[in-house]
């Protein structure tokens, strides 16, 4: 008999990403990272002019954190802990928006703090990845958990029966961000592990009652 199955994202559920970023780009790099709305583009300034960065200029940052700085990521409060309890219940996944070439090294980042589990990179609108995930499990149930609300929406476009829970542990972030659960693509809006392990098992529950 199969399992549940949890489709976690990792940055920002898992690991803190932002605020680690914000410090290497202000120690190193000669910029301000500070989130004034929803539009990440535009968080990015040049410290000397305060010009906001060109998008090449961000994906270069990004590019540049993730190659060398994975190492000043560190677990977001409860969700290692989390995973943990959910694993009792339920198989656990990870699908992060890293490029291809990164999966090991998540694997091993994840690995460090603890969480031995299955990596699957992304880019893009991640329903696609999570149909092929479940077309590969075939789980009894599935609930996907991300920060982001376009993947909440490209789940539930790509994907008509999968439980989705909006997760942003990042302070910097969460209170920015459009919200998955008020749009109608997300089951509920939960922003602390100790509040959103209690409503995963639930979930889990209603599955195995």
């Amino acid at each position: 008999m199969s399992r549940p199955l949890i489709i976690s994202d990792c940055d920002e559920v898992l690991l803190y990403m932002v605020s680690p970023f914000r410090d290497w780009l202000a120690e190193t790099q000669g910029v301000e990272f500070r989130m004034e709305g929803n539009d990440f583009s535009r968080a990015l300034s040049w410290q000397d002019s305060g010009e906001v960065l060109a998008p090449e200029d961000i994906w270069k940052m990004l590019g540049g954190f993730f190659d060398t700085e994975m190492y000043r990521q560190t677990p977001i409060p409860g969700a290692i802990e989390g995973i943990g309890a959910l694993r009792e219940h339920a198989d656990v996944v990870i699908l992060t928006n890293l490029v291809d070439k990164r999966q090991e090294m998540r694997t091993a980042q994840l690995l460090e703090h603890g969480l031995d589990a299955r990596v699957f990179t992304n880019q893009g609108p991640k329903g696609p990845a999570l149909q092929a995930i479940l077309e590969e499990y075939r789980p009894s149930k599935a609930i996907f958990i991300d920060d982001l609300a376009q993947h909440h929406r490209s789940a539930r476009e790509t994907i008509g029966n999968i439980t989705t829970l909006h997760l942003c542990g990042e302070p910097l972030l969460a209170p920015y961000i459009d919200c998955a659960h008020t749009s109608g693509h997300a089951d509920a809006r939960i922003d602390s592990w100790d509040k959103a392990l209690p409503w995963l098992l639930g979930e889990i529950e209603k599955e195995t009652a």
